[in-house]
């Protein structure tokens, strides 16, 4: 379980200064250092975290497991002055930070996985709103291109986007769900694998969501999206699969007192397993082969990439 780290990450992000000193201080304990990198943009600032974990058999040990890339995304952890508290959108950045610690301390303790981890996400205690239907966004201080610059890292051999997704009426769950894995402008098929992983760790039938074409493009594009889930997709050749944080009603992004610490936990405890098998290549996001064949007969369609 990752709870206790869920209740430590949550007490330094739900607070009105910027967190960043305060987490690298916290990760110091463990011999884990955090990349911190603060960034202003017309809309605000943020500061951008990256924080990585070597693999026993990992790129950075000159060995050969895949690196597994992890992005909270988020607009803010907070919407001041407009709210006080901690926002259900921070939930992206709380499940990534949560998930780090819980890897520093099984490193620090002892054990290690094989393949190289790298997580990545942003904090900002004041980010603004923007009009949606059905509920409000939480905006985001910077461009999600600037998003994409920090977060998304070249090594990064596949990626899992965890996203607060409350803010709709397609999903109607308490949990989490995934998305199909999105590789270059195609929309693949949900990887077997992490269904399987998915019952593990819940104990439930696995749930997903549904994604389009308009949502693996740019933002920016004038055309409508989902959420900013999928947008890691756009800035990468890696495939990248959607966690998205669930509620059975439409919540808006800038509601505060929404987090649960279980539902937290879950995407946990799911993740740490993906990253298990990830490295020992015993999980797989698409079908290599088939995504050759798909290539082969019908072309590349990386056009979707381009904010045009």
């Amino acid at each position: 379980m990752i709870l206790s780290e869920v209740l430590t990450i949550y007490d330094l992000l739900d607070r009105p200064e910027q967190p960043g000193n305060l987490l690298r201080k916290l990760f110091k304990q463990y011999k884990t250092n955090i990349i911190l990198k603060e960034v202003k943009e017309k809309k605000g600032q943020t500061q951008f975290l990256k924080i990585v974990i070597p693999g026993k058999k990992g790129k950075l040990k000159k060995g050969k497991a895949p690196t597994l890339g992890i992005i909270g995304r988020l607009g803010g952890v907070g919407a001041r002055p407009e709210t006080i508290g901690f926002v259900s959108d921070g939930d992206g950045a709380l499940s990534a930070l949560s998930i780090a610690l819980r890897l520093s301390k099984i490193v620090f303790n002892g054990d290690c996985f094989d393949g190289d981890i790298i997580i990545a996400t942003h904090v900002c205690v004041n980010a603004p709103t923007t009009p949606h239907d059905p509920v409000p966004f939480m905006g985001s201080p910077v461009e999600l291109s600037t998003m994409n610059r920090y977060e998304v890292d070249p090594k990064m051999d596949a990626i899992l986007s965890i996203d607060t997704s409350r803010g709709n009426k397609i999903i109607n769950h308490v949990g989490f769900a995934i998305s199909p894995t999105v590789k270059e402008g195609y929309i693949l098929k949900i990887s077997d694998d992490l269904l399987s992983i998915m019952e593990q760790t819940t104990g439930k039938l696995p749930v997903t969501f549904p994604i389009t074409t308009q949502d693996i493009t740019p933002y920016g594009n004038g055309i409508y999206h989902f959420n900013s889930i999928m947008q890691p997709a756009v800035a990468t050749q890696a495939p990248v699969v959607g966690v998205a944080i669930t509620s059975e009603v439409p919540v808006a992004g800038c509601a505060t007192g929404v987090t649960n610490a279980y539902q937290i936990d879950a995407v946990g405890r799911f993740v740490i397993e993906v990253i298990q098998r990830f490295g020992k290549n015993t999980c797989y996001f698409f079908d290599k082969k088939e995504y050759a064949l798909i290539v082969k007969k019908y072309g590349r369609l990386d056009k979707f990439q381009e904010l045009r």
